[in-house]
């Protein structure tokens, strides 16, 4: 521990009284929360709620202050838990960072050994940053649909909020283990990108007449949804017999209104994906799955953007306001790599 400094730079986040205030701090160690783990960080990224949590627009953290950041990779400090020694290099994604517990947005972190993941064999610090809790989702999303019998035979998957890091990840992963994928957006001027991910067509939100039957024209082996409300209950009214569907947004509302016919009648399954709370083994067989038959193909057209940690608080307002195509990951010690 002697070779952690007294002082290091963390961006911290305080609520004071109503307004929320995030910002460069010189903290030590003990100020962080618990953890058995010590981590020397290398990269972070940003995510939507990241830049919620940081410019106080959704309410994000549970406590106050913590450091942000819902994902990091670094290299072990120390470690009291005999799964981890020092030198290890490591991912912490989807584990209540900068939600309960101080995040990835510093030079160090300390967190729990049962939310840390060995670096997958073929992957450095910044592929699993540049992947993230997006690239992590997505996986998750796709091993459990497969684990309830999903097979590309079974027709295409629709992937719905479809620019965003999730939607991007499944459309390539998808593709790449054979599935027929289509793309379900509002930003139609992104036809290009998406069929490079791997999309065989668009269908534009903005255009589409989802009917309101009990039952509609079947047409889907599947979907991955970000999307929620009367999106979920479309896809529900239009996927084949025994087809899944993942839920794992809410973009377009928090309300389910559909009726018990497609489960009974089609035996359509309706998946929740919780990235966070999420037994060690599902967590690490996601990454072994990230790091072989679901590695994205394109992962630098999906994350091509690289910031350095001094310039992150200038980088939330731009995701806020939904001007941001691509991911971003936040360089903080590129040496440990």
């Amino acid at each position: 521990m002697s070779n952690i400094p007294k002082k290091f730079t963390a961006f911290r986040i305080h609520k004071n009284d109503k307004n929320i205030i995030s910002a460069f701090e010189q903290i030590s160690l003990h100020e962080l929360t618990a953890g058995e783990v010590v981590i020397k960080v290398a990269y972070s990224d940003i995510n939507y709620k990241d830049a919620l949590a940081a410019t106080g627009k959704g309410r994000i953290l549970r406590t106050y202050p913590l450091v942000g950041g819902i994902d990091l990779s670094g290299i072990v400090i120390s470690s009291a838990d005999a799964r981890f020694k020092a030198g290890d290099k490591v991912l912490v994604c989807g584990a209540q960072l900068s939600e309960l517990y101080d995040g990835g947005y510093s030079e160090y972190a300390r967190v729990k050994a049962d939310s840390i993941v060995n670096l997958p064999e073929g992957m450095s610090l910044r592929d699993v940053m540049a992947l993230g809790t997006a690239g992590y989702t997505a996986a998750l999303a796709i091993q459990r649909m497969e684990d309830n019998g999903q097979i590309p035979a079974r027709g295409p998957i629709v992937v719905t909020g479809a620019t965003g890091g999730v939607g991007s990840f499944a459309i390539n992963m998808l593709s790449n283990i054979g599935y027929e994928v289509i793309a379900f957006t509002g930003k139609t001027e992104q036809e290009p990108y998406l069929k490079a991910l791997g999309a065989s067509k668009l269908i534009s939100r903005h255009s589409l007449e989802m009917g309101a039957k009990p039952l509609e024209n079947a047409q889907w082996g599947g979907a991955v949804d970000n999307v929620g409300g009367d999106t979920l209950a479309w896809l529900t009214r239009t996927t084949h017999v025994w087809g899944n569907i993942a839920s794992i947004g809410l973009a377009g509302g928090h309300k389910l209104e559909t009726t018990v016919m497609p489960f009974i009648l089609r035996g359509v399954s309706l998946l929740g994906i919780n990235s966070v709370e999420m037994p060690l083994s599902v967590r690490a067989r996601a990454w072994q799955r990230l790091a072989s038959d679901l590695k994205p193909s394109k992962l630098a057209l999906i994350s091509p953007t690289t910031i350095k940690f001094a310039d992150l608080p200038q980088a939330f307002d731009a995701y806020v306001a939904g001007n941001v195509t691509g991911r971003t990951v936040v360089e903080i010690d590129s040496s440990l790599d």
